[in-house]
């Protein structure tokens, strides 16, 4: 786990030393923004799924009990 933790880590000052940014920035960007903006998204993403999928439910029952 250690050995994860510290690629990461290595990752994250490699990316900030290529965007010209600090480690801690690229931290706040990642963890600040970046994620809570894709949960979010991809939060939305999943209730619209289950909504059109709701939908295509009752079209199929009400075209099944046309005959």
């Amino acid at each position: 786990m250690d050995a994860v933790f510290d690629w990461c880590v290595s990752l994250l000052y490699y990316l900030a030393g290529v965007l010209g940014i600090t480690y801690k920035e690229i931290n706040v960007w990642i963890f600040v923004i970046l994620w809570p903006v894709l949960s979010l998204f991809m939060f939305v993403q999943i209730v619209v799924q289950g909504a059109r999928i709701n939908k295509l439910r009752k079209d199929i029952k009400a075209l099944k009990a046309k005959g």
